[in-house]
């Protein structure tokens, strides 16, 4: 798909952050928009400012992709009205990180609700009516670096997007016959919303040692704008991996062909986050249930 010129294209997530940046990037290039994210009001933002700017936006709906009855309702409506999409991109999702003696279940549940059986009821309902049409298109699965690399506390995080990437790996090969590319989508960091929002279990995310962490974080993070225009190149040239910085790229190299230097790597980010963990732990009176 050389061009998003005309393309139907379904963004979840948009109402903010990777998701919104997308969704302004494929309005730019006259690309016709499907929209949807959780943040009712965040959404309307997003559509009012793509049509300020000349952009088409078919349809926009607020839902929680973890509905699948109300991801489905969407999907019949939308194609009694537009018919069927060209391009499906799962970008909406949630973090939670924490060290598993202090994971709730919850934690557990809502990662894979979220990340992992969000993105399916979008599948299941927005690619057999792609592939009935029988015209291509593309899917984007939006995974992580926690989808590639062993992270530390990033259990729950790392079960919904490896589980991602493994939906992606199959359908890679299994929608070749159909004209439908498939882009698995590893970002680093990316400062968004997510940088604040992030559910880190069992510590005081406003202590001094993680308030510097973020800092961090921040200044080699880079712009929704720029993982927008990355994901965008990585459609029009069929790239089943798209990296949005080169980080991460580099790290998968070396796991791919130097795997001893990354298991020393995973293990030192292991012991300086149990280093982060002991300063930052709520007292068990306060709790990680709290």
């Amino acid at each position: 798909m050389r061009s998003f010129e005309g393309k139907r294209c379904l963004i979840t997530g948009a109402g903010s952050g990777i998701g919104k940046a997308v969704a302004e990037a494929v309005a730019r290039e006259a690309g016709q928009l499907v929209l949807t994210d959780l943040n009712e009001g965040a959404l309307r933002e997003t559509v009012r400012d793509i049509r300020t700017n000349g952009g088409q936006v078919l349809a926009a709906q607020a839902l929680d992709i973890r509905d699948y009855q109300a991801v489905k309702a969407f999907a019949k409506a939308l194609h009694k009205s537009h018919g069927s999409l060209d391009v499906v991109m799962n970008i909406a999702g949630i973090s939670i990180w924490g060290e598993v003696e202090h994971l709730r279940h919850e934690d557990w549940r809502d990662a894979i609700e979220v990340n992992l059986m969000g993105p399916i009821h979008v599948i299941e309902c927005f690619l057999p009516p792609m592939i009935e049409a029988g015209r291509g298109g593309h899917l984007v699965n939006v995974s992580s670096a926690a989808g590639l690399f062993g992270l530390a506390w990033h259990a729950p995080y790392s079960a919904s997007k490896f589980g991602l990437r493994g939906i992606s790996e199959v359908l890679r090969f299994d929608l070749e016959q159909h004209g439908i590319g498939v882009s698995l989508v590893c970002p680093g960091g990316v400062d968004t919303g997510l940088v604040n929002t992030v559910r880190i279990v069992g510590v005081d995310t406003e202590s001094p040692t993680l308030v510097k962490m973020r800092e961090r974080f921040r200044k080699h993070a880079v712009s929704p704008e720029q993982a927008a225009r990355a994901i965008l190149k990585g459609v029009k040239r069929n790239r089943y991996l798209v990296f949005t910085s080169s980080d991460i790229r580099i790290g998968h190299w070396f796991q791919c062909h130097c795997h001893w230097l990354y298991v020393r790597i995973m293990r030192r980010i292991s012991r300086q986050m149990q280093a982060v963990a002991a300063r930052s732990r709520l007292p068990r009176s306060g709790g990680e249930d709290a």
